[in-house]
């Protein structure tokens, strides 16, 4: 009998939890096949990961919300893929990417355009990673020129924040990537967050 595996990796920063496991359970897998690693910093050990990689057995299935889940960067993706896929003969779902859903791309022509587009996607998700490092260095950098103590949130709140702030809200952005991007922490973003829903309230309340 085919199992289903469902796994979440999050920063511990990010408060999606809750939201990416909702997905999981609604797609029909059971609490106890749900794992989830919890990262910080620099960090990638997935010991979660790792069990359910062991786990995984011909026909069963891991889903996954975006691509990015199995892997920091192209290469570690690609590997990713081909053991399960290839070695282990376990299926991958990708919510996010149904094209990338193995179950219903056995055929040549199927297998041809998953190959693709994965590829495609895992170079996207690399090069993504890279220009939020870039972004959030060239931010402490600036903020470093301009004096700014990198310990307090700038004031008034930069006009880079309000896009970023947007692609957060939307959820399109995680709490971490929103901060990364703007170059600041986790904890100055909210502090911006909340001064800027302030500042909306007071601007309501203002005749």
């Amino acid at each position: 009998m085919k199992n289903f595996y469902g796994y979440m990796r999050v920063s511990t920063a990010d408060q999606n939890i809750d939201r990416q496991k909702v997905e999981l359970l609604k797609w029909g897998i059971i609490e106890q096949n749900i794992y989830c690693d919890k990262l910080s910093g620099k960090d990638f050990n997935r010991p979660e990961y790792l069990k359910i990689k062991k786990r995984l057995k011909e026909g069963d299935v891991l889903v996954v919300k975006s691509i990015d889940r199995l892997g920091r960067s192209y290469r570690d993706i690609q590997e990713e893929w081909r053991v399960i896929v290839k070695v282990k003969k376990a299926d991958i779902v990708i919510l996010d990417m149904p094209i990338l859903d193995t179950r219903t791309n056995k055929d040549l022509i199927g297998t041809l355009i998953s190959d693709i587009v994965l590829q495609l996607l895992s170079y996207v998700a690399q090069a993504e990673r890279e220009n939020i490092k870039q972004r959030q260095a060239e931010g402490i950098a600036i903020a470093k020129a301009k004096g700014r103590h990198l310990g307090r949130f700038p004031s008034p709140i930069p006009e880079e924040f309000y896009p970023i702030y947007e692609k957060w809200e939307s959820k399109e952005y995680t709490l971490r990537t929103a901060s990364d991007a703007l170059g600041v922490t986790v904890s100055q973003f909210r502090t911006m967050v909340k001064k800027h829903i302030n500042n909306k309230n007071e601007s309501r309340k203002s005749p």
